[in-house]
């Protein structure tokens, strides 16, 4: 009998009327994770974790906002049809992880400011993070079997059912499980990143410049191998060149990051304002003056 990863049985489980999906509970469990390995990391490094909480307030919706409306506008033939909220049904599968990190980067952004803290230490501190919750959200990613790759007789291959197999398909029962690859990667890159943090002086903003050249790189790897449906530009997936721009703007972000000059300023309370923070005698952590907790080095972060 040949080796392979057999499709999952069921998408989901009911309690009581209500009809829980596998893909949604993962998303959960993503955010869950996200805020956790954040609120140790930003306390770490002398932030208030109360903060974590108010930008995950606003940042998870806009990052479901916006990589939903990125997947409806780079793959609109996949908008469920017959159906007025088909634009909206991110239960059914659909989130862009481009948008969603914009989303989620542009409303983080701006909680953080208003609070008066240091936004490219803040960003470092969740790098990591996103990565780890990016790897649990693929999760869900098998349970609706979507974002395999081609066909392929290797003994991990994962078997689809013939009703989610796309067109031209249908011969074959086993495929690539890019979902499996990418959970993989992204947990290496969060080790690396959070290795980074520990040995290396880091400067604002680097970890995450690091995080997206990183992943985006992986993509480029990911969006040769695989088959669902995508919008294409000169014969290529869309999103293949958009990870090769996300590579490139990553690294030469990174670069400049960590020539950047240390700003000063203290870590704020959640819910202060910008024109109450003081400067204060601390050592510089993530690009404003930062009061460390113990152990705590020099452009370093703790995971």
């Amino acid at each position: 009998m040949a080796l392979h990863i057999p499709s999952p049985p069921v998408s989901g489980f009911h309690l009581g009327p209500i009809f829980v999906h596998f893909y949604g509970l993962m998303y959960v469990v993503a955010i869950t994770l996200a805020i956790v390995i954040t609120r140790r990391r930003w306390r770490a490094m002398g932030g208030d974790p109360a903060l974590v909480g108010d930008v995950a307030l606003w940042a998870v919706p806009a990052g479901i906002i916006g990589g939903r409306i990125y997947f409806d506008i780079t793959t609109p033939f996949d908008i469920t049809p017959h159906a007025w909220y088909g634009a909206f049904a991110v239960w059914t599968g659909g989130l862009g992880i481009w948008g969603g990190i914009a989303g989620g980067a542009a409303a983080g952004i701006w909680r953080v400011r208003r609070s008066g803290a240091s936004c490219g230490a803040f960003a470092n501190a969740v790098a990591p993070a996103l990565l780890v919750a990016q790897a649990a959200g693929r999760i869900g990613n098998y349970f609706n079997q979507e974002l395999f790759g081609k066909p392929t007789g290797l003994p991990w291959g994962l078997e689809i059912a013939p009703a989610s197999r796309p067109g031209g398909y249908a011969q074959f029962t086993t495929f690539q499980p890019t979902f499996l690859y990418e959970l993989i990667f992204d947990l290496a890159l969060a080790a690396a990143l959070v290795w980074l943090g520990h040995h290396r002086d880091i400067r604002p903003w680097g970890l995450f410049a690091l995080y997206v050249a990183g992943y985006s790189a992986f993509r480029i790897f990911e969006e040769s191998v695989r088959i669902d449906s995508s919008a294409h530009f000169l014969g290529l997936r869309l999103n293949f060149f958009i990870a090769c721009l996300g590579t490139a703007a990553g690294l030469a972000w990174f670069a400049y990051a960590q020539r950047r000059k240390r700003e000063a300023g203290p870590p704020a309370r959640a819910g202060s304002g910008a024109g109450q923070v003081q400067a204060r005698d601390a050592k510089s952590v993530g690009g404003r003056r930062l009061t460390p907790g113990p152990g705590v080095q020099d452009g370093s972060s703790t995971g």
